[in-house]
């Protein structure tokens, strides 16, 4: 799971991408409300853990301007304004959860499993695709009828591509749905995900577009 921190105080944010690490999560991290809008425009996350006080944007208008554009993310709010005011003020904005500094880690990987088990008890359609088909909800994967065991980044990578059927999706926009901004990734680790799902699908499943990224045909 893809998720995107928003938040200015470098030890805090520090810490809790720390603490995330373990539980499998991609954790991306910004520190101020500008560049938050901006990858949450234009990127795909599975969930926001934001501040409220943040630099050049305030968190509350991020909120606003994300559901105004009907943006679904689901975000978490992190913040140390602890007035009920503050809290209807965030929830009306668009918040699906609210959390007031200082709090425990163990309860915020709780409110994320919640919020994440939320988001995918939604409608989310089936994608099939010459003979595969992928569930989001389960994220169970078959092919011709025959289960297929993928590993985390495979999945990720055939859900995105099979999500977006004839556009061409860059090796650096691929890169970011597995890996995020800051983990170091060997120079043919997207190659070799890749060679993977051809010979567990078929060879044709992907095709390579030489010097941009990858596709799927359409159907």
């Amino acid at each position: 799971m893809r998720i995107l921190l928003v938040e200015d105080d470098p030890a805090l944010g520090e810490g809790i991408r720390t603490a995330l690490k373990p539980e499998a999560y991609t954790v991306d991290w910004l520190r101020d409300g500008a560049s938050a809008l901006h990858a949450l425009s234009h990127e795909s996350f599975d969930l926001a853990i934001l501040d409220l006080g943040l630099p050049r944007l305030d968190g509350l208008q991020v909120l606003r301007r994300l559901r105004a554009a009907a943006n679904p993310v689901p975000v978490l709010v992190l913040t140390a304004r602890d007035a009920t005011s503050d809290r209807i003020a965030g929830l009306d904005a668009g918040a699906d959860d609210y959390l007031v500094k200082p709090f425990d880690v163990e309860e915020l990987k709780a409110r994320l499993r919640a919020l994440l088990r939320r988001s995918f008890s939604r409608p989310q359609p089936v994608l099939e695709y010459r003979g595969i088909r992928l569930d989001p909800v389960t994220q169970q994967v078959s092919y011709q009828g025959r289960e297929i065991g993928l590993p985390r980044k495979e999945y990720l990578l055939l859900h995105e591509l099979l999500a977006q059927p004839g556009r061409v999706l860059t090796r650096d926009r691929l890169g970011q749905v597995l890996y995020g901004w800051d983990q170091e990734v060997e120079s043919n680790a997207l190659e070799v995900h890749i060679h993977h799902l051809r010979r567990k699908f078929f060879p044709e499943l992907i095709r390579t577009v030489r010097g941009v990224g990858y596709l799927v045909e359409k159907c």
